[in-house]
């Protein structure tokens, strides 16, 4: 299984450029297919599902040059015979999986069929960004500032404390099981200020809570995995916390 697992997307030349060469040929002779769905549970979920496919969410996932690109809505699969949707993703030489919640996208990657299938697909590249990038871990960790209701089952969920504008505040960390592509698991969005777990301080603390190796990555970093050989890409921060 090839693997590019980003914080905010394809933002840079050598981000790019790893996409390139795991495909083996160029976008503009790649056919890709978008996973909207982790973004759903979300206020204006529905919003933030379109904005990247209209080119209104930078970076430009949809918007890249693509031979094809087509929307894999995990949610309807379920209700759709295997052989309506198995060619497309066949024939499909990127996975984009968009951000949102980690836990309900988790959910909705094994209960609609399309974790099961990934390992018998070894061309394809699948292209994580935020929470897309967290979920294919065998297990990983999420933070909540607010109670959540969606779909997926916690194997722990603790109480934090974070450091926030030299304040102390409390947030809710889940532990969950992923789809089990990767042995570590990644903490995007590092030093990023729009995200309050991102700090280095908050980061250690969310990286210990883990009992494995934990990638932190920032907007302009990526990890690349090509035949289980791991490789970070960056143009920016990025720091590997061991258990």
């Amino acid at each position: 299984m090839k693997l590019l697992l980003t914080s905010s997307g394809i933002t840079n030349k050598s981000i790019h450029n790893a996409l390139v060469e795991l495909m083996g040929k160029p976008v503009g002779e790649a056919n890709a297919l978008f996973v909207p769905t982790g973004v759903y549970p979300f206020e204006y979920g529905q919003r933030y599902a379109w904005n990247p496919i209209a080119g209104q969410a930078a970076p430009y996932m949809c918007q890249l040059g693509w031979k094809s690109i087509g929307i894999l809505e995990l949610s309807v699969l379920p209700s759709i015979d295997k052989s309506k949707w198995l060619p497309s993703l066949a024939e499909a030489d990127a996975l984009l999986v968009w951000g949102g919640d980690p836990l309900f996208l988790s959910y909705w990657l094994q209960a609609s069929g399309l974790a099961e299938v990934l390992s018998d697909l070894p061309n394809l590249v699948y292209v994580g960004v935020s929470a897309g990038s967290i979920t294919v871990a065998s297990l990983f960790a999420e933070t909540y500032s607010a109670e959540r209701c969606c779909a997926g089952t916690p194997l722990k969920t603790e109480e934090i404390i974070f450091s926030l504008d030299n304040r102390e505040t409390t947030a809710t960390l889940i532990t969950a099981s992923g789809i089990g592509l990767t042995t570590f698991a990644v903490i995007p969005h590092f030093n990023n200020k729009n995200h309050f777990a991102g700090s280095l301080t908050n980061t250690q603390k969310w990286a210990a809570k883990l009992p494995v190796p934990v990638y932190a990555i920032d907007d302009e970093s990526a990890i690349k995995v090509n035949d289980g050989t791991v490789e970070v890409i960056s143009e920016g921060e990025w720091k590997l916390f061991t258990p």
